[in-house]
């Protein structure tokens, strides 16, 4: 159950954007190096993704439950089964812990309506297959981004109030002061500062690189991989980048590595996509080490799991994910975003100065 737990947080952030740190280093990287490629977006990455989820989800439940339970599937869709004292017991702690959560409060509720409203925006600003909300501000062109329904519906947390005002809040004082949703004390506590640094320093590395003509010199250095099948060199970085983010964090890996395999797809003349996906998502499998990634600390910390306990489970759920993902490229992903064209928003694949200037 704990490791169920702790690799769904980390498979399911893979959906999204947003969903891991990844993801918006990755994006982020992408727009500043190829700012004339519109296919990144919210709708597009969700339609990539989503079906690779489930298939690691599925996967990786079949892997566990082979593991810890082994071959017994059968019992488990078992109609009108007796269920053990264990299952009741289990079964009677969820209930009562659902019972003292109470009713939905109005916090709750105006954070849910937000959440779904923010979602909305996502996936309607530019569909693709027909004009999102953003064409509506032709004169602001790239303005309108997933960042700014982000930002917009984010300040509404600092202006609707925790608490609706009614008759007796006035009370014989008249005080009409209220709190909202999020104060600005509570949200310098709880913004993780370290990650934003990270993610800064990592796009100023990545521009330092450019320009000092470091990147343009490793992707002249690369070119010999030209030769190898794309396959195997989209496998090759993926099982790299997977083994790394194992020891490392993962925005400090995606950081390390976009400036790198970025001039080495140009360098090859492969579209950047076809390798920069991939490895974004293959940084997020830190299944093998407590260290890996918070979910797998967090789960760690309760003490009913030994390392080996993870790195057992967590060497087939990485080998599912790697593969799952070559999958999803290949089958879906290559239409999706023309991957086998080089594209006219990446600079042509020759390398005429890799000394810099």
């Amino acid at each position: 159950m704990s490791l169920c737990i702790a690799y769904s947080c980390t498979i399911g952030g893979l959906s999204t954007i947003t969903g891991t740190s990844t993801n918006l280093i990755f994006a982020e990287h992408f727009n500043n190096r190829y700012p004339d490629c519109h296919c990144i977006n919210f709708g597009t990455w969700f339609v990539l993704t989503f079906p690779i989820t489930i298939i690691i989800l599925i996967l990786s439940w079949v892997w566990l439950h082979w593991l810890y339970l082994g071959f017994d599937f059968s019992s488990m869709f078992r109609c009108a089964k007796d269920k053990s004292e264990k299952e009741k017991a289990s079964a009677k702690i969820i209930e009562d812990e659902y019972k003292q959560l109470g009713s939905i409060s109005n916090q709750e509720l105006v954070t849910l309506v937000i959440f779904i409203l923010m979602a909305l925006l996502w996936f309607t600003r530019d569909p693709g297959f027909v004009p999102g909300w953003s064409s509506l501000f032709p004169q602001y062109k790239g303005y309108a981004t997933d960042s700014t329904a982000a930002l917009i519906l984010g300040l509404l947390f600092f202006i609707i109030p925790a608490n609706m005002p009614t008759n007796s809040s006035f009370g014989k004082n008249n005080d009409l002061s209220y709190t909202t949703l999020i104060t600005w004390k509570e949200f310098q506590s709880c913004m993780p500062w370290e990650i934003a640094l990270l993610v800064g320093g990592g796009f100023a590395l990545a521009q330092g690189t450019e320009d000092s003509g470091l990147s343009a010199w490793v992707g002249s250095k690369l070119t010999p991989l030209g030769s190898l099948p794309i396959w195997v060199t989209i496998a090759v970085s993926s099982l790299i980048v997977t083994s790394v983010t194992e020891v490392a964090s993962n925005p400090a890996t995606i950081t390390i590595f976009l400036p790198i395999l970025s001039p080495l797809a140009e360098a090859i003349g492969v579209n950047p996509l076809y390798i920069l996906i991939p490895t974004t998502l293959c940084t997020s499998f830190a299944f093998l080490l407590p260290v890996a990634n918070p979910p797998n600390a967090i789960v760690f910390t309760y003490g009913h799991l030994q390392v080996i306990d993870m790195v057992k489970a967590g060497l087939g759920v990485n080998i599912i994910g790697v593969l799952a993902v070559m999958l999803g490229v290949r089958v879906w992903g290559v239409p999706l975003f023309d991957l086998e064209t080089y594209p006219s928003w990446a600079p042509p694949h020759f390398i005429a100065n890799i000394t810099g200037p």
